[in-house]
């Protein structure tokens, strides 16, 4: 297979200057101490929302790091977030029978589980970074889309892994024995008189999951990796030329973006309590990429902004549906809440790509830049 030279532009986040690296992170510790005071105020509807922004959080900015600073457009980021879910529920389950089709599981620690789970997504962008290697632009997004349909088939066609099209429970996280579920009968937890259950718990979770997943982006982009990064993103040739090795950091990049997704995937695995094939399908890589384009590409904390929007969106419409003008179950009259999300992320996105081209990260320094100087 020849190498196709044809590129496609993206609009790419700077590295931000150090004035405005000394205002976010006073912003993120503000947002994280919040973050933290919230399972104490709120009730289980928002901490489930919670919890899935939480995994889309993770996986997207592995999406972003891969299509912001290495410049490498991809599809199939559903896929690796199944394999992250699905191998944890493997790694973690137990053989059982499920009616008249039997479940396969190796019962490691799920500790251990979550990890392999990782290792093994980031395996699967190491093996496809070959094929990355030799594409750019749509022709890669166009065969990293070729992975989702292919993960469609292998998990409705293997019950023994994936409990076929019912899916499979996911086994809870323990860690040091403490559980991330509702432990049995008797023995609540309380933490200053509010009871935690297993929102509470995998709240925080998630919470610490996706503040490591930003400080590791963060070291990794301002690091040598990031700048051969961006040098092979915006020309390979010259890249080549000042001796980085160009397939190795494309294959590098692919490695670290689909171990984020894997990482997503445990967190989404967990939260879901039990997961279907069809949850990963090709409209979830779609959304993953309107995650990171709303936030802006390369950012860290764009791609946090842009997956709490996409993500809780069609479950706030869902939740008002009675109330909101136009909104109708599925099958009544009026749009459903789902087709609703759609639109809404549509208008979003265009209105903020006319706005600041830079997403909502773009946005960001623009009003702390308007603030400096109104000081």
């Amino acid at each position: 297979m020849s190498k196709v030279d044809v590129a496609v532009p993206v609009t790419t986040v700077p590295v931000s200057p150090r004035r405005t690296r000394s205002l976010a992170l006073p912003a993120v510790a503000t947002a994280v101490v919040v973050l933290a005071a919230v399972p104490f105020y709120l009730d289980r509807f928002w901490l489930t929302l919670g919890l899935f922004a939480f995994a889309a959080a993770v996986a997207a900015i592995g999406l972003g790091l891969l299509l912001g600073q290495a410049g490498q457009l991809s599809l199939g980021h559903a896929f690796f977030v199944a394999v992250g879910a699905y191998g944890y529920t493997y790694l973690a389950g137990t053989s059982r029978t499920v009616g008249v089709s039997h479940q396969g599981g190796l019962g490691l620690p799920p500790l251990i589980a979550l990890v392999l789970a990782v290792l093994l997504a980031g395996l699967a962008g190491l093996l496809f970074s070959p094929v990355a290697a030799r594409l750019r632009g749509i022709y890669l997004g166009i065969a990293s889309l070729a992975l989702v349909f292919a993960g469609q088939h292998i998990l409705a066609n293997a019950p023994l892994v994936t409990g076929g099209y019912n899916g499979r429970t996911v086994p809870p996280l323990t860690i040091g024995g403490f559980g991330f579920d509702d432990g049995a009968p008797g023995t609540q937890l309380l933490v200053l008189g509010v009871p935690f259950h297993r929102e509470e718990r995998l709240w925080y979770l998630g919470l610490a999951v996706t503040a490591l997943a930003y400080l590791y982006h963060r070291n990794l982009v301002r690091g040598r990796p990031g700048i051969a990064l961006r040098a092979v993103r915006d020309s390979e040739l010259m890249a080549g030329m000042m001796g980085v090795p160009v397939t190795r950091y494309k294959g590098y990049a692919f490695l670290v973006s689909s171990m984020y997704a894997g990482l997503g995937g445990v967190l989404l695995a967990l939260a879901f309590g039990r997961i279907v094939p069809v949850t990963f399908d090709y409209a979830m890589s779609i959304e993953f990429l309107v995650m990171v384009v709303l936030g802006g590409l390369g950012s860290a904390a764009g791609a946090i902004v842009g997956a709490f929007f996409v993500a809780s969106l069609p479950r706030l419409l869902d939740r008002y549906a009675d109330v909101l003008p136009g909104l109708a179950e599925p099958g009544g009259d009026g749009v459903s809440p789902a087709v609703a999300a759609r639109f809404g992320y549509a208008i979003a996105l265009i209105l903020l790509l006319l706005i600041e081209p830079g997403g909502a990260a773009g946005l960001g320094r623009r009003v702390a830049n308007r603030f400096r100087r109104n000081r």
